[in-house]
């Protein structure tokens, strides 16, 4: 399970995201990007932030730490910002954590080029988790000690917004022509290659077992935690197998003619 660490001050609301995350320090004198369970979408979001964030770690992208935080709604009260206070007042129990990277940049694609091999892996697991959110606009991407990391998932697996429609919801094609690494001409085929095959029921029932159950309970048309949880793992293994087929807008690799250079007329 993550680990669970309890919020001993919040220090400052990160208004670059458009649920208001905020910076927290908990008891294991770490420093945490919040993510509430009051804003936006709710628990979803943060759902969905725990199961790509854990199996895009265990697929070996970059991606900081998560952990769940126990939040004390009292902890709001000398806000002085009324829309963070009543965020925090709306969140108190079990909200998600992640690593804060001190000194980590925001993304800039002209400025730090990818690999069509890097580039391949990220856009095949945005295309397996339907990632809709990592644009050239905004790449939800940082770079620390330059590498690339993944940050932000909670758009992402549209389908568990409306349970009825997942297999239809789960087929669809991605559009990846805006995609913050498209332009690096991303290998997908080696990509599908190398992590579609570890996308097991095993590991997918490894990723979705570190959801906490007081963010599944009450789902309508689940009767348990771990029915909910096998539901998310479904869409998951079914579309790894065949997702490198549906990706559209990548530009096509350059092909070799088997020569070293150009030709001389005769």
């Amino acid at each position: 399970m993550l680990k669970e660490v309890t919020a001993t001050r919040y220090i400052t609301p990160l208004r670059e995201g458009g649920s208001l995350p905020g910076l927290v320090e908990a008891d294991d004198l770490g420093t945490y990007v919040l993510k509430f369970t009051g804003a936006g979408q709710g628990r979803k979001t943060l759902v969905a932030e725990v199961v790509c964030g854990e199996l895009a770690r265990r697929l070996g992208l970059r991606m900081p730490r998560l952990v769940t935080v126990e939040l004390d709604a009292v902890l709001g009260l000398g806000e002085p910002d009324q829309q963070v206070q009543e965020l925090l007042r709306s969140s108190g129990g079990t909200n998600l954590g992640m690593d804060f990277l001190s000194g980590a940049l925001g993304y800039d694609p002209l400025a730090f080029p990818v690999t069509p091999e890097e580039a391949g892996r990220i856009v095949w697991f945005d295309a397996l988790v339907n990632n809709v959110d990592r644009s050239w606009r905004n790449p939800n991407l940082l770079v620390h000690r330059g590498e690339l990391w993944l940050i932000d998932h909670g758009a992402t697996m549209i389908w568990h917004h409306n349970w009825p429609s997942v297999d239809a919801s789960a087929n669809r094609r991605y559009d990846a022509s805006d995609h913050a690494l498209a332009r690096f001409v991303p290998d997908i085929a080696a990509a599908a290659a190398d992590l579609a095959p570890r996308v097991t029921e095993e590991l997918l029932t490894e990723v979705t077992a570190e959801i906490p159950d007081v963010w599944l309970a009450g789902e309508p048309g689940f009767g348990t935690p771990d029915d909910l949880r096998r539901a998310y793992a479904r869409p998951l293994l079914a579309r790894a197998a065949a997702v490198h087929e549906r990706i559209d807008g990548i530009p096509a690799p350059a092909r070799t003619t088997g020569t070293t250079g150009p030709q001389e007329s005769k």
